[in-house]
Protein backbone atom coordinates (compact mmCIF):
# COMPACT_ATOMS: atom_id res chain seq x y z
CA UNK A 1 0.00 0.00 0.00
CA UNK A 2 1.37 3.30 -0.67
CA UNK A 3 1.48 5.98 1.99
CA UNK A 4 -1.46 8.19 1.46
CA UNK A 5 0.12 11.20 0.15
CA UNK A 6 1.35 9.35 -3.09
CA UNK A 7 -2.30 7.70 -3.23
CA UNK A 8 -3.86 10.62 -3.81
CA UNK A 9 -1.00 11.98 -6.23
CA UNK A 10 -2.07 8.70 -8.08
CA UNK A 11 -5.52 9.28 -8.17
CA UNK A 12 -5.33 12.39 -10.21
CA UNK A 13 -3.53 10.83 -13.02
CA UNK A 14 -6.43 9.83 -14.83
CA UNK A 15 -6.90 13.30 -15.85
CA UNK A 16 -10.14 14.35 -14.73
CA UNK A 17 -10.71 16.94 -12.16
CA UNK A 18 -12.22 16.09 -8.96
CA UNK A 19 -12.34 17.58 -5.00
CA UNK A 20 -11.88 15.82 -1.94
CA UNK A 21 -15.00 14.06 -1.54
CA UNK A 22 -14.11 12.47 -4.71
CA UNK A 23 -10.69 11.45 -4.16
CA UNK A 24 -12.29 10.66 -0.68
CA UNK A 25 -14.90 8.15 -2.07
CA UNK A 26 -11.88 6.79 -4.32
CA UNK A 27 -9.29 5.49 -1.86
CA UNK A 28 -11.85 5.30 1.01
CA UNK A 29 -11.66 1.15 1.28
CA UNK A 30 -8.19 1.27 1.54
CA UNK A 31 -7.56 4.59 3.64
CA UNK A 32 -10.08 5.67 5.97
CA UNK A 33 -8.85 4.95 9.20
CA UNK A 34 -5.89 6.93 8.75
CA UNK A 35 -5.60 9.70 10.75
CA UNK A 36 -4.91 12.19 7.63
CA UNK A 37 -7.71 11.00 5.67
CA UNK A 38 -10.06 13.16 8.13
CA UNK A 39 -11.56 16.41 5.42
CA UNK A 40 -9.45 18.69 6.89
CA UNK A 41 -6.10 16.75 6.56
CA UNK A 42 -7.48 15.84 2.90
CA UNK A 43 -7.79 19.60 1.95
CA UNK A 44 -4.15 20.11 3.38
CA UNK A 45 -2.66 17.54 1.34
CA UNK A 46 -4.57 19.02 -1.66
CA UNK A 47 -3.87 22.24 -1.36
CA UNK A 48 0.03 21.18 -0.39
CA UNK A 49 -0.18 19.36 -3.84
CA UNK A 50 -1.52 22.52 -5.72
CA UNK A 51 1.37 24.51 -4.26
CA UNK A 52 3.94 22.49 -5.35
CA UNK A 53 2.58 22.18 -8.51
CA UNK A 54 1.68 18.63 -8.97
CA UNK A 55 -1.93 19.53 -9.05
CA UNK A 56 -4.31 22.61 -9.85
CA UNK A 57 -7.59 24.12 -9.10
CA UNK A 58 -9.70 23.87 -11.40
CA UNK A 59 -12.55 25.83 -10.66
CA UNK A 60 -14.74 26.61 -7.57
CA UNK A 61 -18.17 25.81 -6.71
CA UNK A 62 -20.25 25.82 -3.48
CA UNK A 63 -22.29 22.48 -2.03
CA UNK A 64 -26.02 23.35 -0.68
CA UNK A 65 -25.08 24.73 2.62
CA UNK A 66 -22.50 27.26 0.72
CA UNK A 67 -19.28 25.64 1.83
CA UNK A 68 -16.14 26.07 -0.59
CA UNK A 69 -15.78 22.88 -3.36
CA UNK A 70 -12.64 23.20 -4.48
CA UNK A 71 -11.97 20.87 -8.10
CA UNK A 72 -8.26 20.02 -8.67
CA UNK A 73 -6.55 18.50 -12.06
CA UNK A 74 -3.20 17.19 -12.95
CA UNK A 75 -2.25 18.61 -16.65
CA UNK A 76 -0.19 16.69 -18.99
CA UNK A 77 3.33 17.43 -17.31
CA UNK A 78 2.31 16.77 -13.70
CA UNK A 79 1.09 13.46 -14.55
CA UNK A 80 4.40 12.29 -16.31
CA UNK A 81 5.96 14.02 -13.06
CA UNK A 82 3.56 11.74 -10.54
CA UNK A 83 3.80 8.52 -12.72
CA UNK A 84 7.95 9.16 -12.52
CA UNK A 85 8.00 9.24 -8.81
CA UNK A 86 5.07 7.63 -7.91
CA UNK A 87 5.02 3.77 -9.18
CA UNK A 88 2.31 1.33 -9.51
Amino acid sequence: MKPLNMAILKFFTNGQEACRADVQNALKDQYSGFKAFKDKAMDEALMTAASNGLIEESRLDLDKDGNLIIYYKANADSIAVINDYVKD
